[in-house]
């Protein structure tokens, strides 16, 4: 059961970069520090919560649908959801945490780190919403976390190049998704390369990326964990 001293639930934005190639697809991953508080020494997709701020970032593309109104189901009740704050975080996270940008020229300005000094707009417009998951009570941080995915093809610039990462993250690096699980994972994170290995696996490495038909959501809001499909 939900403890009354357990901290609010925040909502947190991830982003899964997919690099598929005929040989495979590899996933882009990075480390944890020892003493984070969340996820201590864990492999992770570049993410984080959503800031205030967030929710008037300018995009040069918002959410599509039909992740757009998969974000808005199942509502919390404390908070109201902000699709394109979630999806701005989304990008601003991966800009940090790994430097590397997802934008166009043509949109509006931004004075995001990285996106202002290449003259671009970050681009919502081809996320992918593929998973939910809220942290179980008793632990020091929960998070409604809202998965994305995106095929690294969409990314400006190098996909190698992580010279203008923060610290947050160590060992950036693409990982094979067939071996990606055998690293210190969170439990969340093994179950979401399952997922992700499933929708893209049949799929030719130069196609789009598949809309998946619904999308799995852990559900740890009331005393007891649900999991659910939302369509």
């Amino acid at each position: 059961m939900t403890n009354p001293g357990d901290p609010p639930i925040r909502d947190a934005a991830t982003l899964i970069l997919l690099r598929r190639k005929p040989a495979g697809i590899s996933v882009l991953m990075g480390m944890r520090g020892a003493k984070a508080v969340f996820m201590p020494s864990k492999y992770v997709f570049p993410g984080g919560a959503v800031d205030a701020e967030d929710a008037a970032a300018p995009l040069s593309r918002k959410l599509a649908e039909p992740h757009r109104s998969r974000l808005l189901a199942e509502p919390r009740g404390d908070t109201r959801t902000d699709p394109d704050a979630i999806a701005a975080a989304a990008l601003r996270e991966l800009a940090e945490e790994t430097g590397l940008l997802i934008g166009a020229s043509d949109g509006p300005a931004s004075d995001w780190p990285g996106y202002a000094e290449a003259g671009l707009s970050p681009d919502a417009g081809s996320l992918s919403y593929v998973f939910r998951a809220i942290t179980p009570p008793g632990r020091p941080r929960r998070f409604d976390a809202h998965f994305f995915a995106l095929d690294a093809a969409d990314l400006v610039g190098d996909p190698d190049d992580f010279s203008r990462a923060c610290d947050e993250l160590s060992h950036l690096h693409w990982v094979p998704v067939t071996e990606a699980r055998a690293l210190n994972l969170p439990f969340i994170t093994e179950v979401v390369l399952a997922e992700l290995a499933e929708l893209v696996g049949s799929v030719a490495h130069d196609a789009p990326l598949p809309v998946p038909d619904t999308v799995p959501f852990f559900d740890n809001r009331g005393p007891a964990p649900r999991f659910c499909q939302i369509t």
